[in-house]
């Protein structure tokens, strides 16, 4: 991992988000009033507008949906290509933006299937990133 990463911020919105990831679980929002699964974190959904989202544990389990492999890169990255950003599209359907690891990038591909792993970056993060599932 690298020593510098870009900080982070932790608001009241994206707290139990990372409050979860730090306890290995990967938590996203889910609507009440429309029962529509929400991510990124945020105050109102997006779906109908409401502001009753509650957290829930997510699966984990997903599929890519995109993805590109880092060839070059710059900062305290520098030293990590390649390496594979995807976007992962979770059981419960949301999308979001992370890394694949511990797979070559030849291995992977649109509409493999990966579940989450955890990586503590520091004492207050904790980051997500997802394997090919075998």
């Amino acid at each position: 991992m690298p020593a510098q990463l870009p900080q982070f911020v932790i608001d009241s919105d994206s707290r139990p988000y990372w409050e979860g990831l730090a306890l290995g679980e990967l938590r996203i929002q889910r609507c009440d009033a429309c029962s529509h699964h929400v991510f990124y974190p945020r105050a109102i959904c997006p779906h109908c507008s409401s502001e009753r989202l509650s957290w829930i544990t997510a699966t984990g389990k997903g599929t890519i949906y995109s993805y590109t492999v880092a060839h070059q890169a710059f900062g305290p990255f520098a030293d990590e290509v390649p390496f594979v950003v995807a976007i992962v599209e979770l059981e419960e359907g949301v999308r979001m933006m992370t890394r694949i690891v511990d797979a070559p990038p030849e291995r992977v591909h649109i509409g493999a299937t990966v579940h989450v792993t955890f990586a503590a970056i520091n004492e207050e993060i904790t980051l997500p990133y997802f394997q090919l599932t075998m």
